[in-house]
């Protein structure tokens, strides 16, 4: 008798998952590549320091978001529309047993609905599993 084995598909941010690391956060801005896709900037660079295969940051700049309960907002925005799609990414980088970090920083200048974020964030992620894949490929 076979037995199905279900998979379940947990959409969590955990703190290993975080970017906090001061060393790795300079070497992201220093060394980093970056790409834009309106309204996210987005740094990354392969490492091998890190604990989990994906380490992400989020940043919203203070110069068009006063209130730091806007920046807050949209914070919230991006890190949940990360959340939920970022297991294809974390996927490909633990079968090919590399890691990244990477930083989203919003460029936009009017807070913006979940929706909008969500699917800026697809466009940015799919770009990331492009890079993800030549990176891979360059290395071996």
């Amino acid at each position: 008798m076979l037995k199905k084995i279900i998979i379940e598909q947990r959409y969590t941010f955990k703190k290993e998952e975080r970017l906090k690391s001061r060393k790795l956060i300079e070497v992201l801005f220093k060394q980093g590549i970056s790409f834009s896709n309106f309204p996210f900037r987005v740094l990354y660079i392969f490492s091998k320091e890190n604990i989990t295969p994906l380490q992400s940051g989020f940043a919203v700049s203070g110069k068009y978001f006063k209130k730091a309960v806007d920046r807050n907002r949209i914070k919230r925005l991006v890190r949940e529309a990360y959340r939920l799609q970022k297991s294809s990414l974390t996927e490909n980088l633990m079968k090919s047993n590399k890691c990244m970090a990477v930083f989203f920083i919003y460029t936009g200048n009017s807070i913006p609905e979940y929706k909008e974020v969500a699917e800026k964030m697809q466009a940015v992620l799919k770009r990331l599993n492009k890079i993800a894949d030549e990176g891979i490929a360059a290395n071996t």
